[in-house]
């Protein structure tokens, strides 16, 4: 499937002056930590915060309007993101809004664009004034993005869809493991509470993909066969079918007395396989901070293969700063983003020309690259 966003631009984004960045379908956020490889990801997620949620959920969350436009000497007053992306129907465009802010630690929207090319449908918004096409559109909110008013008319409806079905994913192994009550299965949460109710969906409708996340898993994690939901009184968790030393048959473990690797790399594989390649099963774009974290180096390979697996059926987007994960002999060029730190400004770009000439020259892998400082 063709990846869902095309391109991102950002200004004044928390630590990052100005980017323009290519995505593909796969994309590996490469870079030192504090360097701003999560500004980046925190961009898009901001952007389905605002539409899903509202836009000041979205700021508060982020600890408000001064945390989230860039601090500088410049003192710039507004941030701006814009996206091109693709959808599904083959329709194509661009999105965008600059949010500025005014006095009392307050914001306002100031200009805001949705352009559809393939058929030709826009609006523009400025000055509290919307005009597009087509002619007759919802009256304008001014603590509101126009696109979640605009998503009732039917030439918007799928790029709403598109933004706010995206998933941003920090996983908690500790959450995952607590029994939770009965909750939607419909998107896994970004801490993975509803990691049970979205794998007990899977094996009731779509077997196949959850015995894909258990054969993965068994390449992560020793002995383990399989996993299921089970019910606690009203609650819900999950156990574990792991293989015992001299027992005919798997033993059971309750997911409290697992590791936070195991946890987490079942955390990630749901994530990634929750949806699958069919239309209406679209899931636009997957966000993961640091994949890798808690699970053990030899595990890496199995990672990246389950991350370009999925990348076929759903855009996935990783931040990493290990090269173990990049040391695969297969990762090529295009699939890099290499992130770095110049006085204070984040720096975001495709790898730099020796980089991706030793990478295709398989000169050195992207992991030797990294350590070395060279992406």
């Amino acid at each position: 499937m063709p990846p869902f966003i095309t391109s991102v631009k950002l200004t004044n984004f928390r630590s990052i002056a100005n980017c323009s960045v290519r995505l593909g379908s796969l994309n590996i956020l490469v870079g030192r930590n504090g360097t701003g490889k999560s500004s980046f990801l925190d961009a898009l997620a901001f952007l389905r915060d605002s539409l899903r949620d509202s836009l000041d959920h979205a700021v508060r969350y982020r600890g408000g309007i001064a945390a989230v436009r860039r601090r500088s000497g410049g003192h710039p007053t507004h941030f701006s993101i814009e996206v091109r992306f693709r959808l599904p129907s083959g329709a194509w465009g661009k999105y965008g809004f600059r949010i500025g802010a005014v006095q009392g630690g307050r914001y306002a929207v100031q200009r805001e664009e949705c352009q559809i090319n393939a058929p030709r449908h826009y609006y523009v918004v400025e000055n509290g004034r919307a005009l597009g096409s087509p002619p007759v559109l919802p009256p304008v909110s001014p603590d509101r993005l126009y696109l979640v008013a605009a998503a009732g008319l039917p030439e918007f409806e799928e790029v709403y869809e598109g933004f706010t079905q995206m998933g941003f994913y920090n996983l908690n192994p500790m959450v995952i493991a607590e029994p939770q009550p009965p909750q939607s299965a419909d998107l896994l949460n970004d801490d993975g509470s509803n990691t049970a109710a979205v794998l007990a969906e899977l094996a009731a409708h779509t077997p196949e993909r959850k015995q894909r996340i258990e054969q993965f898993l068994q390449a992560v994690v020793t002995g383990v066969v399989g996993v299921n939901r089970v019910g606690i009184g009203r609650q819900e968790t999950l156990e574990f079918r792991q293989r015992v030393k001299g027992a005919k048959d798997p033993w059971r473990f309750p997911a409290h007395t697992m590791s936070d690797g195991t946890l987490r790399a079942l955390g990630l594989l749901v994530a990634l396989f929750q949806r699958g390649a069919e239309p209406w099963e679209w899931l636009p774009l997957i966000g993961i901070e640091e994949p890798e974290l808690a699970l053990h180096p030899a595990a890496a390979e199995v990672l990246l293969d389950a991350l370009r697996e999925a990348s076929r059926y759903t855009q996935v987007l990783v931040t990493s700063h290990s090269p173990d994960l990049l040391d695969h002999k297969d990762i090529v060029a295009d699939e890099l983003i290499a992130v770095d730190a110049r006085d204070g400004n984040t720096v975001i770009g495709q790898p730099g020309a020796a980089a991706v000439s030793a990478l295709r020259d398989r000169l050195y892998t992207a992991g030797e690259l990294l350590r070395m400082d060279q992406l």
